[in-house]
């Protein structure tokens, strides 16, 4: 097809505002799909997300409509919402000429609205805004554009206004796209240049590759080269996703589809890597992807010591789908052999962990997560620590640093107080604050990260009553008095329960751990000590009392030293014990330090 009659656009929004649902719209209004075929999230194929009700990863679909007696090729990315997938909304525009900017009737301009708009600006995307829910009972249409020129400096004089639900309007938005969103540029001439933007593995026909054409074209039986990992390989099949994968007999400049090379090994193909042919190619790659930065790490280790590497094979399959995902092989004494993940945020964690019990029946022990740290060490190194594990003894310390964001809030103007204490809490360091009409404001607060990635979204929620939104974006690392705090169960270090604290609360949050440590760990028959330490200094202890058997209840009266003799010998024999006894310590022991920290908070 000519790529004037292209039209490559993305749908952007915060979380609920209806980019699925608009998305199925397209679908079912277009004719892509029937009646009989649709059906909610249709684009939302993994489990995960339509339990949830949320998309986790950006879609791509082919539509084809009709205007004015002229077919149109709509090429449809779908992207997720939360802040923690922020990562695919960016790859999903690089992809696009035009975004659809989807803000809620009622509830306005939110976070996460700001910061993917702004994602679209960068990239020199044409913004078309579009007002969904407008059968709802109450809406402030009239508000929200005046937010949309404001907060966004968009020109809202011509934004949309649609119903996703009720597929009210939905053809005024098929006519928007056609006529704003520009087609694609590019040399159907030119030497084939392809951008991988998406892989998933398939079980049966190894890795799939998205692409969007950029110049030249691709058809099966072509050898093409994929420029990073420099391996060249024959095309078996391309195709279109619509919504299913089907095949076609090839693809131009500025279509977007899939390739089928063969291709097993997981490795090979890279999100942002450029696809040429093997002969004759282009010399000159795209400019990709900038790699995403993990800033959460756990460890994710096999409960069966028989499955290290089943779990190896499926975090190899995961992070083929999921760029932003990355795990390395470690050991733990407590936990034997496993892996260091990292993930861009707790939801993204929440994810993978569900995806990997959910979809390939794994049992799973996670540890607490925690965040990225930077030491500088007295002869001048800068380490970067994602392990409790690695910190260095404090006298090798120059200086600790930990990640700092910079959070915007959205919030009732009522709660204003409210967050900034909440924040002020959390060695929050205040910058601004705009109010975005009488009913609502944007506060703008640098947080260390380590004090928003555990709960700090469900404080908000609760605190506004589920009103406010947050968008954070991490800006660099601080020195601050920060410390290892080791876990000790009879006097042997748990290296899995270790956990990098600031040293005003290490105390609190010391003793909050080790008392409910003392609540998950079942009694023995000798008396176990547990214990928060600091290098050497031991800063809260709790004592699990031993089973103890009454061994006099068969002495029915008699000299009372008969009694002390078999209270002598069980009290040795509970010292042999507690000298040579193993503790054991359950699973659920080693997210009490991520449910020690919620509590504090």
């Amino acid at each position: 097809m000519d790529s004037k009659f292209i039209r490559n656009f993305s749908i952007i929004a915060h979380i609920d505002h209806g980019k699925s649902t608009l998305a199925d719209q397209l679908l079912l209004k277009s004719g892509t799909i029937t009646e009989r075929e649709f059906r909610e999230q249709i684009l939302d194929d993994l489990d995960i997300e339509r339990s949830r009700g949320i998309t986790v990863k950006a879609r791509s679909v082919t539509i084809n409509y009709k205007l004015n007696g002229q077919n149109y090729e709509l090429n449809l990315i779908d992207t997720p919402g939360h802040v923690d997938f922020h990562y695919e909304v960016n790859r999903s525009l690089a992809a696009c000429e035009g975004a659809l900017l989807v803000v809620d009737a009622f509830q306005g301009v939110q976070a996460q609205t700001v910061a993917n708009a702004y994602a679209a600006i960068n990239v020199n995307l044409e913004i078309i805004p579009v007002v969904n829910k407008i059968d709802l009972p109450v809406i402030r249409v009239d508000e929200v554009l005046e937010e949309v020129e404001n907060v966004l400096g968009l020109d809202a004089s011509d934004a949309l206004r649609v119903s996703a639900k009720t597929g009210m309007n939905i053809e005024t938005v098929f006519e928007a796209i056609i006529k704003r969103i520009p087609p694609p540029a590019g040399n159907p001439n030119a030497p084939l240049k392809a951008l991988v933007f998406d892989s998933k593995y398939d079980n049966y026909r190894g890795v799939v590759t998205y692409i969007r054409i950029v110049d030249g074209s691709v058809k099966p039986g072509d050898k093409i080269k994929f420029m990073r990992a420099g391996i060249s390989s024959d095309v078996l099949e391309v195709g279109q996703f619509r919504p299913e994968m089907r095949a076609c007999g090839g693809l131009g400049t500025g279509q977007v589809g899939y390739l089928l090379t063969g291709i097993k090994d997981l490795s090979l193909v890279t999100v942002g890597d450029t696809v040429t042919m093997a002969v004759g190619g282009t010399d000159q790659p795209l400019p990709g992807y900038l790699k995403p930065k993990q800033m959460v790490f756990c460890g994710m280790y096999p409960i069966d010591a028989t499955g290290f590497e089943t779990l190896r094979e499926e975090l190899q399959k995961l992070s083929m789908n999921d760029s932003s995902f990355s795990f390395v092989p470690e050991t733990s004494d407590a936990l034997g052999f496993g892996f260091r993940c990292g993930f861009l945020g707790l939801l993204h964690m929440e994810i993978v962990q569900q995806r990997l019990e959910g979809e390939q029946d794994m049992d799973l022990i996670q540890t607490a997560p925690n965040v990225t740290y930077e030491i500088l060490t007295r002869d001048g190194q800068v380490r970067t620590i994602d392990n409790p594990q690695d910190v260095p003894d404090a006298g090798v310390i120059e200086e600790f640093r930990e990640p700092i964001a910079h959070v915007s809030f959205i919030v009732p103007s009522e709660n204003v107080g409210t967050i900034m204490q909440l924040c002020q809490d959390r060695r929050g360091i205040f910058k601004n604050t705009e109010f975005l009409g009488p009913q609502r404001a944007q506060i703008h607060y640098e947080l260390p990260l380590s004090e928003i990635v555990y709960d700090m979204y469900d404080k908000l929620k609760s605190v506004t009553r589920g009103y406010g939104t947050m968008d954070y974006e991490v800006i660099g690392f601080l020195a601050a008095d920060l410390v290892k705090m080791d876990i000790l169960v009879k006097g042997v270090r748990v290296d899995a329960l270790s956990t990098i604290v600031h040293r005003s609360t290490a105390e609190r949050r010391g003793r909050s751990l080790v008392k409910r440590l003392k609540n998950e760990i079942s009694k023995h028959q000798f008396e176990i000590a547990i214990q928060a330490a600091i290098g050497s200094r031991v800063i809260a202890r709790e004592t699990i009392s031993a089973l103890r058997k009454n061994v006099t209840s068969k002495c029915y009266g008699g000299d009372i030293t008969r009694k002390r003799k078999l209270l002598q010998k069980q009290k040795e024999g509970k010292k042999r014990m507690k000298q040579f006894g193993e503790v054991e310590i359950p699973q659920k022991a080693f997210l009490t330090v991520l449910e020690s920290n919620r509590e504090d908070g």
